[in-house]
């Protein structure tokens, strides 16, 4: 997708009267829009960098066509921007429809029984289809109206040419657990069970 420049006026007039749903040192990165579409930012964090060449809003684009090319849901990529201060650029998207697994947690309908293996099914999918995707936790898989599963913040994410190794797995299922202990959910998850069904 070409990256279009976004003049500071018309970035103005876009983000007016949005939420920020996710903000850093630096500022707001990601805009909730009137219309309910996204707009996140992608800063380019050291001024010598492979972004010079690739920015991560790219990758971050190029990785959604892959899992749609997957048949993986995601969210939908609509503009890519590059926006009048240096290092910035910008993905306009329509999310995917659904809550994250992290919300439905806190829910009283929910149960692990019901939703362990459903996960697990997906994960293994992901593996087998050579997705390396290291931001791979509960606020990132969005159960979708149909009941599907599917993922988004895809911009942390690598594909192989064949299925993942044995130490890819081990390392993503690592990534998965420290994820769970800083969110203090422990004791909520089954991590054992999915480590079995994963790993054998």
């Amino acid at each position: 997708m070409q990256c279009t420049r976004l003049p500071q006026a018309a970035f103005e007039t876009l983000v007016a009267g949005a939420k920020v749903l996710e903000a850093d040192s630096h500022g707001a990165k990601v805009y909730l829009l009137a219309d309910g579409n996204i707009l996140k930012l992608f800063r380019r964090k050291r001024l010598l960098s492979s972004a010079l060449l690739r920015p991560y809003s790219a990758r971050f684009i190029s990785n959604a066509e892959r899992l749609h090319e997957l048949g993986i849901p995601t969210l939908k990529v609509l503009q890519h921007y590059r926006l009048d201060t240096p290092g910035i650029t910008a993905v306009l998207y329509e999310p995917l429809p659904g809550r994250n697994l992290r919300q439905l947690m806190d829910t009283a309908e929910f149960t692990w029984q019901q939703s362990l293996e459903p996960l697990i099914a997906m994960v293994r999918r992901l593996h087998r289809s050579g997705v390396y995707f290291r931001s791979l936790h509960l606020g990132n898989i969005i159960v979708t109206p149909e009941g599907t599963l599917g993922l988004i913040d895809m911009a942390d994410m690598s594909f192989t040419r064949g299925p993942l190794s044995r130490r890819l797995i081990k390392r993503n299922l690592e990534h998965f657990a420290r994820y769970l202990q800083r969110e203090k959910l422990t004791e909520c998850f089954p991590l054992a069970e999915m480590r079995r069904a994963l790993l054998g």
